[in-house]
């Protein structure tokens, strides 16, 4: 069974057991969160909300909060003598999901 989760504006697809990594959370690590968001229940019967499944809800424990890749932006104008670098690391909570409750 697999469930269809929006944290934070953005959709997920999650199992039973498995790990996502979403934007930061404002959450203690090794902390018990639920998600109630929860916009589709598939598997054998699924379910599809309009917009959300009523009942539904996903348990996840935070594991960690990580760093992403470091991204580099370089621009500059040809013939000026104009550079500039400017650097960005993405902050991410990684989630593991405990249980699916339909």
């Amino acid at each position: 069974m697999y469930a269809i989760v929006e944290v934070l504006g953005k959709q997920y697809r999650v199992q039973e057991g498995g790990k996502v990594v979403v934007d930061l959370m404002d959450a203690e690590k090794g902390s018990e969160i639920s998600l109630d968001r929860v916009l589709m229940i598939g598997g054998e019967a699924a379910k599809i909300g309009t917009p959300v499944v009523e009942g539904a809800k996903v348990n996840a424990t935070v594991v960690d909060h990580i760093l992403g890749d470091k991204v580099v932006v370089f621009k500059h104008k040809r013939r000026k003598a104009e550079r500039r670098t400017q650097g960005h690391r993405q902050q991410y909570t990684v989630l593991t999901v405990t249980g699916i409750v339909a």
